[in-house]
């Protein structure tokens, strides 16, 4: 069950996971669909990253029906992993992207993350 405040996530390898969404804010995505227009795409995709303030991070992804439709038979694909730090979350997004089959989503999203500072 999902509601505002808590969100059901699948994991791959393990049970799916709920957590409350305001502790686990988004820190970077990649979405996509196969249309010009996102309201007729047949298929819609996309990783996620959302990290715990205690450093671990949930990566996650689908790849699904859009509302444009799909054939008969069709089997959407979800993936997941939680990492216990930031050095495991491109890792994560790379498992992710190959269990979703879709080239170049990973490369979006871990552009998306936030930058490293340098000195």
């Amino acid at each position: 069950m999902t509601t505002d405040k808590t969100i059901t996530i699948t994991m791959s390898d393990r049970s799916p996971l709920r957590v409350v969404r305001k502790d686990w804010p988004v820190i970077a995505e990649a979405t996509g669909w196969d249309n010009t227009h996102e309201c007729q795409a047949n298929h819609v995709w996309f990783i996620r990253v959302r990290q715990h303030a205690d450093g671990r991070a949930l990566v996650y992804g689908e790849y699904d029906e859009g509302p444009g439709g799909v054939y008969v038979g069709f089997r959407a694909a979800r993936a997941g992993s939680l990492v216990s730090g930031p050095d495991e979350i491109i890792g994560a997004i790379r498992r992710v992207e190959d269990l979703l089959g879709v080239e170049g989503l990973g490369d979006e999203c871990i552009g998306d993350l936030p930058a490293e500072e340098l000195e």
